[in-house]
C-alpha cells in the first residue's frame, strides 16, 4: 500500500503553522496564568514599554527604601530599650537614699547604696548593646565597645573620697572626673566617641546617662563597710548626689523622648512608603498584569486545538489509499 499524496497541501500547511504558534505560545501563557505577569512587555506595550520600566525602579527603589528605615526602625527599638533599661535601674533609688537619710535609717540607707552600685554594671551592660557589629552607644565608635568592667570607676571615686580634703574638694574633683573631656571617664571608662554622627546613636558620653552613672557612683559610697569619714561626716553629700540621680532620671527621659520622636517619623514614612507603593504597583499591573483566569482558560484552549491539530495531523499522514477507497 503506498500512500496518498496530502489531499489538501494548504491544509497541511495551516495545521503545522497552528501547530507552531501553540508551542510557542504555551510557556508564555503558563507563566502568565502563575504569576499574572506578561511575559512579553514589548509585545504587550509596544510605546509604553519604556512607562512600565519607570514604575517598576519606582518600586524597587520604595522596597530599598523600605529596608533602609526597617533597620533604623530596629537600631532605635534596641536604643529605647537599652534607655528604659538605665532609667528603671535608677528609678527609686535616689528617693530611698534621701528619705533613708531624713530619718537617720542605716538599714536603708546601706541596701540603697548597694543597690546603687550594682545599677553601675547593670546599666554598663545595657549601653553595650549593638546591632550586628555595631555599638550603639559608642558615638562614632560603632566598633568600639563603650564600656567594660564597672570595677576601675569605682575603685577610682573611691579613691577620690580616701583623698579629698573637704566636700567642696570632693564634688570638685568628681566633676573634673566624669565632665572634664580628658578626665579619666571620658578617656578611660568610656571607651567610644564623644561625637555622634549619625542621628540614630547616642554617645555615652551625653550629660543625661554622665550625670546619671555619676549619682550611682557618689551614692555607692555610703556602703558602711567602705567607713569613709569625709562621706559619714559630710550626709550633704549624699543629698546632693541623690538630687542630681533624680535630676539625671529627667534628663533621661527626655533622651528617650527624643528617640520616640525619630521613631515616630520612621513610621509615618513607612506609611507613605506603603501608599506610594500601592499607588505605583496599581499602575504598574495595569500596565503589566493578566488576569490569571483569562490567562489559564487561553491556556486549556491552546492545549485543546493543539491535541485536536496533533490528531489531525496525524489521521492525514496515515490515510492510506484502501482507508480512502473504503
Amino acid at each position: 500500500m503506498t500512500s496518498l499524496p496530502p489531499l489538501n497541501g494548504a491544509l497541511s500547511s495551516s495545521l503545522n503553522q497552528s501547530i507552531a504558534r501553540a508551542r510557542a505560545r504555551i510557556p508564555e501563557v503558563s507563566e502568565e496564568a502563575v504569576t499574572g505577569r506578561r511575559v512579553n512587555l514589548v509585545g504587550h506595550l509596544k510605546g509604553d514599554i519604556g512607562q512600565a520600566f519607570l514604575s517598576q525602579k519606582a518600586v524597587d527603589s520604595i522596597a530599598t527604601e523600605r529596608e533602609q528605615l526597617q533597620i533604623r526602625e530596629t537600631r532605635l527599638d534596641i536604643l529605647q530599650t537599652s534607655l528604659t533599661f538605665v532609667q528603671e535601674a535608677a528609678s527609686g533609688i535616689g528617693t530611698r537614699l534621701e528619705a533613708s537619710l531624713g530619718v537617720d535609717d542605716q538599714t536603708g540607707l546601706e541596701t540603697a547604696a548597694r543597690d546603687a552600685s550594682n545599677a553601675i554594671g547593670n546599666i554598663f551592660s545595657a549601653l553595650n548593646a549593638r546591632l550586628g557589629e555595631r555599638y550603639l552607644f559608642s558615638g562614632d565608635a560603632t566598633a568600639t565597645q563603650p564600656f567594660n568592667d564597672p570595677d576601675q570607676l569605682i575603685a577610682d571615686i573611691q579613691a577620690i573620697a580616701s583623698s579629698a580634703t573637704d566636700p567642696a574638694d570632693f564634688n570638685t574633683q568628681v566633676d573634673a572626673y566624669f565632665n572634664d573631656p580628658a578626665g579619666p571617664y571620658q578617656q578611660g571608662i568610656y571607651a567610644g566617641s564623644q561625637t555622634v554622627s549619625d542621628s540614630d546613636s547616642v554617645s555615652a558620653a551625653d550629660p543625661a546617662i554622665t550625670n546619671l552613672i555619676k549619682g550611682f557612683a557618689v551614692l555607692s559610697l555610703a556602703q558602711s563597710d567602705l567607713n569613709f569619714a569625709l562621706i559619714d561626716n559630710n550626709p550633704e553629700i549624699l543629698q546632693n548626689a541623690a538630687g542630681g540621680l533624680l535630676t539625671a532620671e529627667n534628663e533621661v527621659t527626655n533622651l528617650r523622648a527624643s528617640q520616640g520622636l525619630k521613631q515616630e517619623q520612621i513610621a509615618r514614612a513607612q506609611t507613605a512608603l506603603d501608599t506610594e507603593e500601592t499607588i505605583l504597583t496599581r499602575s504598574f499591573n495595569a500596565l503589566t498584569g493578566r488576569d490569571q483566569f483569562e490567562a489559564a482558560s487561553e491556556l486549556q484552549q491552546l492545549e485543546t486545538n493543539l491535541e485536536a491539530s496533533y490528531l489531525l495531523t496525524s489521521r492525514l499522514s496515515n490515510l492510506l489509499l484502501l482507508n480512502f477507497i473504503r
